[in-house]
């Protein structure tokens, strides 16, 4: 009996935090290591720096995970992968879109590439094997999707899901969409950075933080030096 209401408290922590029911929260006071705050949009200088597309479920835990990267120089929330012009977040949250939540990284490709970036996305960022499902998000809205701007990317794309099906590393096979690059939208400002604003926030807590401590574990030798 303990354990089944140990199991029926686990699933209300996770339905309770559901993604689509997120509710931007008033911002806090980190008081951990994380003191740098992380938003902020595109760099308006470009010089010497390149851009990825990727969607892997909620973009708040996603975008913390990249921007500890050493190498990447910014990342922003928004949207992907849909037809719809200046998507809002109400939005693509409800399914009313064909977009996913998407991060754009901006990084420096002297300092990491752009297979590494994938090898991230694919091994620690996500679970590339859920079809429209992030733990507990559901809907297209929380696809798996690496956008490609060249024929180059794309084969990076493809041979790192050969590389990680062969590697069992995951039950079961890898169900990202690989797709051109079209257009990416900016999520609202209140997004970016979200994990260190709101590090008390119950999703953040449960569901976000739990991922990017697995990341860190896994890719140590990638992090940046303080985050």
């Amino acid at each position: 009996m303990t354990l089944l209401k140990n199991g029926l408290a686990a699933l209300l922590i996770l339905l309770l935090a559901s993604c689509s029911e997120r509710r931007p929260a008033e911002a806090q006071t980190k008081t951990g290591p994380l003191t740098r705050s992380t938003t902020g949009p595109a760099p308006a200088n470009m010089a010497g720096l390149a851009t990825a597309t990727f969607a892997g479920g909620c973009f708040w835990c996603t975008e913390e995970i990249f921007e500890e990267l050493k190498g990447v120089q910014a990342v922003v929330s928004g949207y992907s992968g849909g037809k719809e012009n200046n998507p809002t977040y109400e939005e693509v949250g409800s399914g009313q879109t064909s977009h996913a939540e998407s991060i754009e990284i901006y990084y420096d490709p002297k300092q990491i590439s752009y297979a590494t970036l994938v090898d991230v996305f694919f091994r620690a960022a996500h679970d590339p094997t859920t079809l429209n499902r992030q733990g507990p998000d559901a809907g297209r809205q929380y696809r798996s999707v690496a956008f490609y701007r060249t024929p180059a990317e794309k084969k990076i794309i493809d041979d790192a899901i050969a590389r990680v099906n062969a590697s069992k590393q995951y039950g079961s096979p890898i169900v990202t969409q690989v797709v051109p690059f079209q257009k990416f939208w900016p999520a609202e400002g209140y997004h970016q950075g979200y994990y260190r604003l709101h590090p008390a926030e119950g999703y953040v807590q449960n569901v976000s933080t739990p991922k990017v401590e697995k990341f860190r574990h896994k890719f140590p030798q990638l992090l940046k030096s303080p985050l």
